[in-house]
């Protein structure tokens, strides 16, 4: 199924022939009768280079610098370790290639949102709730924002373990990158970049020190990391193997590699997003799995087992004490990360706030008006501060001890059931003659399901207890599954209540109509229809289901930023 290149159309709601009582948000209040216009002007739109900036500043954040710890804490091993690392690299590109596919057919803003909307119509809206009640709650920077403060305190010369006043900086980082968002675009974007630059650097100087570190230049003696590098530590600081351990230890190297999807969540915002996307993302994961692989070699050649098990948070800072001493050079190096990891949160920042945007451009969250304006800057200033709320909550919330696994294992557990219904949905309408499939990307379906079997790993091995202690990171090892499956499961108690429970008590259904203008500017209705109005014979359903499935030919070409199907 293409795309149509005849220009911008209008796109009708399947009730748009019943003429709506009045212009409503999703939660039933009036708004003006006057369309929310969210065109992206030209010149902010992103090519190549700004899109392989983009995923590489959400790919390179806090992961590299601070989850081999404890991966190789739950492995015990070296070789398995490294081996992890690049199996994850592969993995990695055939989730791209899957949601290359995906996105190259429905190029518009939202990423697996579209995806999965396309696929699974119904019951109409479940599983936009699902995805929208799951990113929202869980799509946050607090990870990445307490590696900061870690970081921060680090260089500064205090080496404390997690507690309130690195999750005060953490506050103060993630403050101060929804207001540049907010207010300086612009600057947003260029300090993105500039420290999607720094970060490649700051990898690199870890991988050549790394090479130095192998030849003897180091300032402890050879940890002989590599002689029996299969052998699997056990004891103090090591976990105790078994399938929990592996599934933790691969969800965070995913975690490490997360942002690969990055570019798909604003493909309203990238300039020719079909050339765009399939340059720059295969482009920016090829490049940083190798830099990732060596990284970790670097490690291993400079730390001790035993220390790199128990350094947490501050592996890179190990690393520059053992290869530069304890000079004041060397204890500012640390303070080179923390500036990649806020790279790391603009980024996420930026993504992030327009998937909260479209999910409010839809209709879909309670007070959507707020949360899809663009007042007063011209940005998602509102959905920015959703993201805002939602991450400081995230860090004052628990209890200080460590955290930090706990949140990038919560961060990273919920994409597992997704990215597996993403793949199993792209093996349904490639197989299915009456889904009339077409991309111009195309993936060897053997790829397809080794992802699928990837994620349904991930998502399923977590709940088995491992081998030693069952809350040797303070929690439960139940707990971020159990919270992870429990946020998806609120989002189908949201679609009841949005859905069913409001409407049957207002008497009403809700539906969002998106029309393109002459100007090609994307133009959102919200709209209140009364229940006598709602299209409910078959023919009428069917239609309906038309066009949810038609979101790659109801609209215009990609570069006009065209829509397809309504919400």
């Amino acid at each position: 199924m293409g795309t149509d290149t005849k220009g911008p159309k209008p796109v009708a709601s399947p009730a748009s022939s019943v003429a709506a009582s009045e212009i409503l948000d999703v939660d039933g209040s009036p708004i003006s009768g006057d369309s929310l216009q969210y065109a992206v002007p030209e010149s902010r739109k992103i090519g190549v280079t700004g899109a392989v900036f983009l995923i590489l500043n959400k790919m390179i954040g806090t992961g590299i610098f601070s989850t081999p710890s404890s991966i190789f804490a739950s492995t015990g091993s070296v070789g398995m370790c490294l081996l992890m690392w690049a199996v994850a690299g592969l993995l990695t590109l055939s989730g791209l290639s899957v949601f290359l596919e995906f996105g190259l057919a429905i190029p518009k803003s939202g990423g697996e949102k579209n995806y999965l909307e396309r696929v699974y119509r119904q019951p109409v809206y479940l599983i936009t709730s699902v995805f929208s009640v799951q990113i929202v709650l869980l799509g946050f920077s607090a990870g990445n924002s307490l590696a900061f403060g870690r970081y921060v305190l680090l260089a500064l010369g205090y080496n404390l373990p997690d507690g309130w006043p690195a999750r005060a900086i953490a506050v103060l980082c993630i403050s101060f990158v929804v207001f540049l968002h907010s207010v300086l675009p612009k600057w947003g974007l260029r300090l993105t970049n500039a420290l999607g630059v720094f970060k490649v650097l700051v990898l690199l100087l870890i991988v050549f020190s790394g090479f130095a570190a192998l030849a003897g230049h180091r300032r402890v003696p050879d940890p002989h990391n590599f002689d029996d590098m299969w052998s699997i530590e056990k004891g103090d600081g090591f976990g105790g193997g078994g399938a929990y351990a592996y599934a933790t230890a691969l969800l965070q190297v995913v975690y490490s590699y997360k942002g690969w999807e990055n570019a798909n969540y604003v493909m309203g915002e990238l300039k020719h997003p079909k050339r765009t996307l399939s340059i720059a993302a295969p482009l920016a994961v090829v490049g940083v799995t190798i830099l990732y692989v060596l990284a970790n070699v670097a490690y291993f050649a400079a730390i001790p087992k035993a220390e790199l098990a128990k350094s947490e948070v501050i592996v890179a800072g190990l690393f520059f004490r053992n290869m530069f001493g304890e000079s004041a050079a060397a204890r500012s190096l640390p303070a080179l990360v923390a500036l990649s990891n806020i790279g790391n949160v603009l980024a996420v920042s930026f993504t992030h706030s327009r998937v909260n945007q479209e999910l409010a451009k839809e209709g879909v969250l309670p007070g959507s008006k707020f949360w899809a304006s663009t007042k007063p800057f011209n940005t998602p200033a509102a959905s920015l501060l959703l993201h805002w709320i939602v991450t400081v909550i995230v860090l004052v919330g628990p209890p200080p001890g460590p955290a930090y696994n706990f949140l990038v294992n919560l961060y990273t557990y919920p994409g597992a059931w997704i990215n597996g219904l993403v793949a199993g949905g792209l093996i349904y309408v490639r197989l299915s003659k009456t889904e009339e499939w077409s991309s111009p990307w195309r993936t060897w379906l053997p790829v397809i399901l080794i992802y699928l079997c990837l994620n349904i790993f991930l998502a399923v091995t977590p709940f088995i207890p491992p081998n030693d202690d069952w809350n040797a990171d303070g929690y439960p090892y139940y707990a971020f599954p159990l919270v992870g499956t429990g946020v998806l499961g609120l989002g189908a108690v949201y679609w009841v209540v949005w859905t069913k429970v409001l409407p049957r008590f207002g008497g009403y259904e809700l539906m969002a109509e998106k029309v393109l203008d002459e100007t090609g500017a994307e133009v959102v209705r919200y709209r209140k229809l009364s229940a006598r109005n709602v299209p409910s014979s078959e023919g009428e359903s069917s239609e309906r289901d038309s066009l949810l499935r038609g979101n790659t030919t109801a609209g215009a070409s990609a570069d006009h930023g065209s829509y397809g199907g309504i919400h």
